[in-house]
């Protein structure tokens, strides 16, 4: 049977009311680094995750996102700094820290031989929980993760997204304070992801701390009340989302296609503040777009949106738009 991290003891408590968690940060990180071999993967960064609130944590692939996770759980030591996860020196507090923390992994660990219910039931007892403690609770957690009435059923039978959720659902079977979430709505449809999201605001109006990691700009927009992103094993800016978008790009975007592009491209120049080039799509990033509307509909052939800027348009202009694997 495959088995979660070791974790002994948990709070009672029922998707929580806020009581458990702690008012001062739920976890602080200075000066963290980790390198292998020559390469700092995690370089000298500053993190600290407010109670309360849902803080993300994006950058591209192997940015460090993951690594900075691992390190927080005690999973993998640091070479330089200081960690504290919910009160206990990390990594040596990492027994009485994660008992208190639920984490829902990139991959999924469900164990495929289970049905649903045994498997909220066999990781509850990692936590020190008793069988009768975790019944009350799998029926709340099977409807906060949209599985009602799926209890009996095998995770063999499951559909990708329907896994995804009964692992997000399994990550809070302990009541955590603290639920750290590495791209939890990868493979869900946009249905099952709204629902997520639902779920994971009802979380912060609990008075639950999140971590989250996502690929998803706008996930990350809707969710998050800070976000920092990482490139290259270190923070390069921190901020609300708001705060992000006004800071770091101009207000407005009006993206141009179509077979003329080139020879438009030098009107356009002229218009916006700046413009991007990405395959056949022009971006063009200005505080004003009348003017590049208007200068568009002269040109019938060439197709544009007209949309205000978001936090993915921060987040290209300050990673860059090369694909990283």
């Amino acid at each position: 049977m495959r088995g979660p991290p070791a974790i002994e003891s948990a709070h009672a408590g029922l998707l929580g009311s806020g009581s458990h968690a702690s008012m001062t940060a739920p976890l602080t990180i200075a000066h963290l680094t980790k390198r292998y071999g020559d390469q700092a993967v995690v370089d000298d960064i500053d993190l600290t995750i407010a109670a309360g609130q849902c803080h993300g944590l994006l950058g591209p692939n192997g940015a460090g996102k993951t690594t900075t996770l691992r390190l927080a759980l005690g999973l993998i030591e640091a070479d330089a700094g200081d960690i504290r996860l919910l009160g206990q020196a990390m990594p040596a507090g990492a027994r009485a820290a994660r008992a208190r923390v639920g984490v829902v992994p990139q991959v999924d660990s469900l164990d495929p031989d289970f049905t649903v219910r045994e498997n909220l039931l066999t990781y509850g007892r990692y936590f020190g929980l008793d069988r009768a403690e975790v019944e009350v609770r799998v029926p709340d957690l099977l409807d906060f993760a949209g599985l009602a009435g799926k209890g009996d059923a095998s995770v063999a039978s499951l559909s990708g997204g329907m896994k995804r959720r009964l692992t997000l659902a399994r990550a809070l079977i302990n009541d955590p304070d603290l639920v750290i979430l590495d791209e939890p709505t990868t493979g869900l449809d946009p249905q099952a992801r709204h629902l997520v999201w639902q779920g994971l605001r009802r979380l912060i109006g609990k008075g639950k701390t999140l971590l989250l990691t996502t690929h998803f700009m706008d996930e990350a927009e809707r969710l998050c009340d800070r976000i920092s992103i990482i490139d290259r094993g270190r923070i390069i800016v921190e901020g609300s989302p708001r705060e992000l978008i006004r800071a770091h790009i101009e207000p407005q975007v009006v993206e141009v296609y179509g077979d003329a592009l080139a020879d438009w491209r030098v009107c356009a120049l002229d218009l916006c503040q700046r413009c991007e080039q990405v395959g056949e799509t022009l971006f063009c990033y200005t505080t004003d777009p009348e003017p590049v509307i208007a200068e568009l509909d002269r040109h019938p052939t060439l197709r544009y949106l007209h949309r205000p800027a978001n936090l993915e348009d921060v987040f290209l202009k300050l990673t860059g738009r090369d694909l990283r694997d």
